[in-house]
């Protein structure tokens, strides 16, 4: 067969399967051109999931009559002033998507700018069926309606109106958070869905993912070289089963990049665990020449020349957000709710017998308990009650410390012989003391391993361990990484490890067996698929977490005063080596809730 040039219908086709996939691809296209045209509010409408209708408003500069008829040519653009594509900073600059809309979905446009009269055009799946004057104000309005309604091919692969809305709603994110100093409004089948007027980048973002990462959630601001990094990212006890609030802004551009999943990874390493995924926010400003955008036809993945740079300033630039916010932790909204209270009448209660009311004891004294004989009195009521508990009582070496003066506060005491309940100025602060400890221990072994070799505590006789042979290797394998830790194992026999010495910090009282078992566990699962340093951490880990103070211990108060303030002092002491908090706050205001006082 001999080569022929396609007709111009059949290549608008084509290009837009690369261009149009589904709704949510052709709403982002029309999203995108009202941002470049200097919306400062833009309006959206979406009917079944967009498999209906896509209509997007804007007030921007809008179009002539004759520009109209140019946007619907392939590559015919106004956001490319030259042949210099890599400097280009506008969404869109390809040409492609309106003409491929208008290709397959029956299209209409209607525009007007600031000095002239509005103008419409209807195209029914690439053909002109209909154009004349239209009634608007300056902007542009298009309505995408029938998607693939004539390309059966194509229909056919779109999924339910439930996921397509949520594929639209995702995208209406990413766009809202790149310009926040837009207004949006976004309507699903008449139900009003998103609306956010001009707002800053942190209040933008935490409106459209989660209200509490105001409270919960650290602002970003670190450079290095010519790249720069904004944006916010949450606490590690703040966190989500799903990866799916993660997002990256490359010079304003929402893109999509394994680079943010490694980086976030890497960022919040034992700080997390493995099946939960912090919030995340990131925006890049870096020069136009270190990044390519011109990777894909949707323009939703970008290559960079300097990747493990950037990698650097988002793992770096989090990680010391992280140990600057110290020892803080989530602070969720409580539960609590005003108690409905109901004041009964001084001197009786409700009774079975409206003609014979009930005396209250509450209220009662005892020469009125001496009048009915049948009664008990209030004395021999009280025997009938078990003995009251018998709290520990210890003699003060030193006045206790103010509470105002700390920022977990002042040991009261301990419940459970688990938590720590401790008096803060501006609430009651609960501490789990295990696995508070637990990040204390595995922060020493850090520090103690940046400035040399984590100290040993030599057995006096060697404890043999005996375990399952593949076990065995995995340890002899990472024998030289334990040993960077303070562990000091070697190969006994096929079966067997020789424990001479473990870490220092986590005491005399380590279970040798156990701590072997779970390191090898450890360093099963993880394989042979993360660095050196990391897979360091991460058994570290595991090793502070035998080290720590075990829950069902009794703490002196000196003790549990120490145990908070030097939480108060530790990076990441907040959460646990597995993400979970490691105390939590009930605010006065929430307490008076409880009681009815608010």
């Amino acid at each position: 067969m001999s080569i022929r040039r396609l007709p111009s219908d059949l290549i608008n086709r084509i290009a837009a399967g690369e261009v149009v996939e589904r709704p949510a691809s052709a709403l982002k296209e029309l999203v995108e051109n009202s941002l470049d045209a200097g919306a400062s509010n833009v309006a959206v409408k979406l009917s079944a999931g967009g498999l209906e209708r896509v209509e997007v408003v804007d007030d921007g500069c809008g179009m002539t009559r004759d520009d109209m008829a140019l946007s619907l040519e392939r590559h015919a653009t106004s956001k490319l002033p030259d042949a210099a594509i890599e400097d280009v900073v506008s969404f869109g600059f390809r040409g492609e998507a309106l003409p491929s809309i208008a290709s397959v979905s029956r299209f209409t446009m209607e525009s007007r700018t600031g000095d002239s009269d509005g103008w419409k055009l209807v195209v029914d799946h690439g053909e002109k069926i209909e154009e004349g004057p239209a009634a608007l104000p300056p902007g542009t309005r298009i309505k995408v309606e029938g998607l693939f309604d004539k390309v059966p091919a194509r229909r056919k692969f779109l999924r339910t109106p439930r996921s397509e809305y949520t594929a639209s709603l995702d995208v209406m994110r990413r766009l809202a958070m790149a310009a926040p100093q837009v207004g949006f409004t976004l309507d699903h089948d008449g139900r009003r869905v998103i609306e956010v007027q001009p707002q800053s980048p942190p209040e933008r973002v935490a409106a459209l993912l989660n209200p509490q990462l105001q409270k919960n959630g650290l602002g970003l601001d670190t450079q290095r070289g010519d790249m720069r990094m904004t944006g916010v990212v949450s606490l590690p006890t703040f966190n989500r089963g799903m990866g799916d609030q993660q997002y990256l802004f490359v010079n304003g551009r929402p893109v999509k990049d394994r680079l943010l999943v490694g980086a976030l990874r890497g960022a919040y390493r034992d700080l997390l665990a493995r099946d939960r995924h912090p919030i995340a926010a990131l925006f890049l400003d870096l020069p136009t020449h270190e990044v390519d955008i011109n990777v894909h036809p949707a323009k939703t993945e970008v290559r960079f020349r300097d990747a493990q740079g950037v990698r650097g300033l988002i793992v770096g630039g989090i990680r010391r957000a992280l140990e600057e916010a110290g020892h803080l932790s989530a602070n969720r909204e409580q539960l609590a709710q005003p108690a409905a209270w109901q004041v009964e009448p001084v001197g009786t209660t409700s009774s079975p017998n409206p003609e014979r009311p009930v005396e209250a004891a509450a209220y009662a004294r005892p020469d009125d308990l001496a009048a009915h004989p049948g009664q008990p009195s209030v004395w021999e009521a009280r025997a009938a009650f078990a003995a009251p508990p018998q709290a520990r009582a210890e003699i003060a070496e030193a006045p206790p410390p103010q509470a105002a003066q700390y920022p977990l506060g002042a040991a009261r005491g301990q419940v459970a012989a688990t938590y720590i309940v401790a008096e803060a100025e501006d609430g009651l602060v609960i501490v789990d003391q295990h696995a508070a400890h637990e990040r204390l221990v595995l922060e020493r072994m850090r520090a103690a391993r940046e400035g040399e070799e984590i100290k040993r505590q030599p057995l006096l006789i060697p404890e043999t361990v005996e375990m399952d042979e593949t076990d065995c290797e995995r340890l002899e394998e990472a024998a030289d990484e334990l040993a960077q830790l303070g562990l000091e194992i070697e190969r006994f026999g096929p079966g067997a490890m020789l424990v001479r010495a473990t870490p220092a910090p986590l005491g005399q009282k380590v279970k040798a067996p156990q701590l072997l078992a779970d390191i090898a566990a450890e360093l099963a699962e993880l394989g042979s698929s993360v660095t050196l340093r990391d897979r360091i951490d991460l058994v570290a880990g595991t090793m502070a977490c035998h080290g720590s103070v075990r829950a069902g211990r009794i703490l002196s108060v000196h003790e549990m005063n120490a145990l908070l303030r030097e939480m108060e002092a530790t990076p990441h002491s907040g959460q646990c080596n597995h993400g979970r908090p490691t105390w939590v706050k009930l605010a006065h205001g929430d307490i008076e809730k409880l009681f009815g006082r608010k």
